[in-house]
């Protein structure tokens, strides 16, 4: 079964703490001290130079119309005759509903934009006042909303590229056009929306689909999840080399979890890493260095 990116990004962290934590238990069971020594120790290491990455994030989104109504009847009276059937395209002003009653001037229930008919009632039945003749919606543009979790949502911006791709396996591409200021009281989440322009229905309302957006690119590293250490804290980072071959740990953050490697960043932008003995040496150590 294939691991998802959440467990493997786990499994980096849980297992430099497990050697963490084993490490302490051994130092306080050894009695004897280890003998100084002033040989410096040799540990292998690569330049590493930050290039332009484009962070992505990955949501659950869901298609919606840009307007639903019920077009509702304004006096009372028999359906005499529908101009449209369920599931047709309708322009703005189509009669939908005639009525046949006293008020000719109320007979006539009117589409209120061009839309698709959702429902509609059918000849002979009776609408009161206020009751609706047929439910209208309106497909172009289609709305794509989905949910930011606060954690990132200061990363997110209107005007951001967009890449959706829906169940049915069609990708479109487009910008975020909305981004709320208020976070959801049941999820935490923050709404953002892309409109879509839909011009022929293709693309239905209430349809899954996954949204990837483009966020500001960052200088980033790459990296191997094999070099990670925990510091005496528990932050997790990598080991450097540092001016006059001294050794220093830095924390890191991790921006994706690709299968060429970790993406990570907060690291200089031209930086030598330790990438064997790191677990060796402490800091402020002078080493010597072999670089690959």
């Amino acid at each position: 079964m294939k691991i998802t990116k959440n467990i493997r990004i786990s499994l980096y962290i849980l297992i430099p703490i497990l050697f963490w934590m084993l490490s302490g238990i051994f130092k306080t069971q050894k009695i004897d001290e280890p003998e100084i020594s002033n040989d410096l120790f040799t540990v292998q290491t690569v330049i590493s130079n930050a290039v332009e990455y484009q962070p992505l994030i990955k949501l659950k989104a869901t298609s919606m119309s840009e307007a639903r109504i019920g077009v509702k009847a304004k006096t009372s009276g028999e359906v005499v005759n529908i101009g449209a059937v369920q599931g047709a395209y309708v322009n703005k002003d189509l009669v939908l509903c005639s009525l046949g009653v006293v008020e000719l001037n109320r007979t006539e229930v009117k589409a209120p934009f061009s839309g698709y008919i959702e429902n509609i009632v059918k000849p002979g039945n009776f609408l009161e006042r206020g009751q609706i003749c047929a439910t209208l919606i309106q497909l172009s543009p289609i709305i794509f909303v989905a949910g930011v979790p606060e954690y990132e949502i200061n990363k997110v911006k209107e005007g951001q590229e967009v890449i959706l791709e829906l169940v049915t396996g069609k990708v479109l591409e487009g910008y975020l056009t909305f981004v709320s200021k208020s976070a959801s009281a049941d999820t935490r989440t923050f709404s953002v929306e892309s409109q879509i322009t839909n011009s022929d229905g293709e693309i239905k309302d209430g349809l899954t689909a996954s949204m990837t957006i483009k966020i500001d690119k960052v200088m980033a590293h790459k990296i191997s999840p094999s070099i990670l250490l925990l510091n005496d804290d528990g932050k997790l980072g990598i080991r450097i080399v540092k001016e006059n071959k001294i050794a220093k740990f830095i924390e890191i953050s991790i921006l994706e979890d690709s299968e060429e490697g970790l993406w990570v960043t907060d690291i200089p932008d031209s930086v030598e890493i330790i990438v064997q003995g790191q677990g060796f040496v402490e800091d402020n150590q002078k080493v010597i260095t072999n670089p690959q």
